[in-house]
């Protein structure tokens, strides 16, 4: 009987890991579980913001510069702060510093909502709660990325939860942009900022409900900039972490900015409104949680150094088809694929960096990680925004996709070194009872 009841339960374990609950399996852990409700809402709130912020200002200025301007100013405190917010990730306590975080981005969502409801916005208000928002983020996201591993018991279960945590993120994509072209065009950009303001209280709520360990950070006596230096030459001296990154920066460079282009392109090249700009982010969105989705059925991080080039030509080929169309439901279609591509490459380089870094410099590699995929996109934002002026902005995309697609062919050639070395950081993994 004993035996029968073991077999049973075997049987009932390989069938969990083979259907939806192993898909969601980081879900069974309680942290993870309030951690995943909270930021779905606030996350929908997001992206509304995120939507409606660059129709607002291309609504009040027609100009495609202040565009890229907007996307700069916003991101760029993250690549000159994410560095020192690393190194104070691994120093302070990780989940005070989400909830300071959470605190400061909703005081700017209110601050926004104000502005616009009276009617009192202008463009260098925009401007300055863009890079006010960007500050918050340079310490929001290492902190974030890091704490993932404090909520998931086992450490086989990470990859999984980073990957969850990706569809939460595009699930949220996918509706976001959908509801913020229904606002936009039924109320007006301040409801859409109002909306993401009242989001944050979930957020707030599932962080304050947790049950977290004190887990204090101990202070080594190093300064700051001594464990910046360690952090540096741990990133780039780890042949895997080194080139996962460039490519991501590659990425984020010239890929990326393709969203900063979206209302122009929804506008000009598709003849359409804010709900063109919504429907077009939610394709995006919408092939990003596919990917994510894929990812979360994966049983461990196998491959995934080769999946990360792939993914990289499919966001570039989906970002050059797409700017020959001007058609509407093709376009859509493109975005979908692009959207896959970004999600795939964008997740599987987190997965790989999580699982293979040590714990004590996690904060650091992945503040190096926040630089190289939001901290370069400023950057992309006003290149992108300045060479639409010159070249258009089909053109502008189709020479992002085809950079894309030449940092995979990099990699690829990389590759071989990559896998040898990561096979070596396993074997000693599994060497020491990790």
């Amino acid at each position: 009987m004993e035996e029968i009841k073991k077999g049973k339960e075997q049987n009932w374990d390989q069938e969990a890991e083979s259907g939806f609950n192993f898909i969601f399996r980081s879900l069974k852990y309680r942290n993870y579980r309030l951690f995943f409700a909270g930021q779905s809402i606030s996350l929908i709130g997001t992206w509304i913001q995120r939507i409606a912020m660059p129709w607002l200002v291309y609504d009040l200025t027609k100009s495609v510069f202040l565009l890229g301007l907007v996307g700069f100013v916003g991101q760029v405190p993250t690549f000159l702060i994410s560095p020192f917010a690393g190194v104070l990730t691994d120093r302070w306590n990780r989940y005070y510093i989400l909830l300071a975080t959470q605190v400061l981005a909703m005081l700017q969502a209110t601050i926004l909502t104000w502005l616009v409801l009276t009617h009192s916005v202008e463009v260098w208000h925009i401007i300055l709660l863009s890079a006010f928002l960007g500050c918050v983020n340079a310490f929001d996201i290492p902190a974030r990325q890091s704490f993932v591993i404090q909520m998931v018991d086992k450490k086989e279960d990470l990859g999984n939860a980073i990957a969850l945590n990706s569809s939460m993120v595009n699930g949220a994509r996918l509706l976001g942009p959908s509801l913020a072209g229904i606002l936009i065009a039924t109320t007006g950009e301040g409801i859409c900022f109002l909306i993401n303001a009242i989001s944050y209280i979930f957020v707030l709520w599932s962080l304050l409900l947790m049950r977290v360990a004190a887990h204090e950070k101990k202070g080594n006596g190093k300064p700051v900039w001594k464990e910046l230096k360690e952090g540096f030459s741990y990133t780039f001296g780890f042949v895997p972490i080194k080139y996962t990154i460039f490519l991501l920066a590659l990425v984020s460079l010239m890929g990326m900015p393709y969203t900063v282009l979206m209302p122009v392109y929804a506008k000009e090249i598709l003849h359409g409104g804010s709900h063109t700009f919504g429907f077009l982010m939610g394709a995006s969105g919408m092939g990003a949680l596919t990917g994510a989705l894929y990812l979360a059925s994966r049983k461990n991080i196998t491959g995934l150094d080769k999946l990360i080039p792939w993914a990289a030509v499919i966001f570039g080929t989906g970002l050059i088809l797409f700017s020959f169309s001007n058609i509407f439901v093709l376009s859509l279609g493109l975005m979908v694929i692009v959207g896959l591509g970004m999600m795939l490459q964008m997740a599987s380089s987190n997965t790989l960096l999580q699982t293979i870094v040590e714990d004590d410099k996690r904060g650091r590699v992945m503040s190096f990680y926040t630089m190289a995929f939001m901290g370069t996109a400023p950057f992309g934002s006003l290149l992108a925004g300045s060479s639409a002026k010159f070249i258009g902005v089909p053109n502008t995309i189709l020479v992002g996709g085809i950079s894309c697609i030449l940092g995979a062919l990099f990699f690829s050639r990389k590759l071989p070194e990559i896998t040898k070395v990561l096979l070596q950081t396993s074997i000693k993994s599994k060497k020491h009872g990790n």
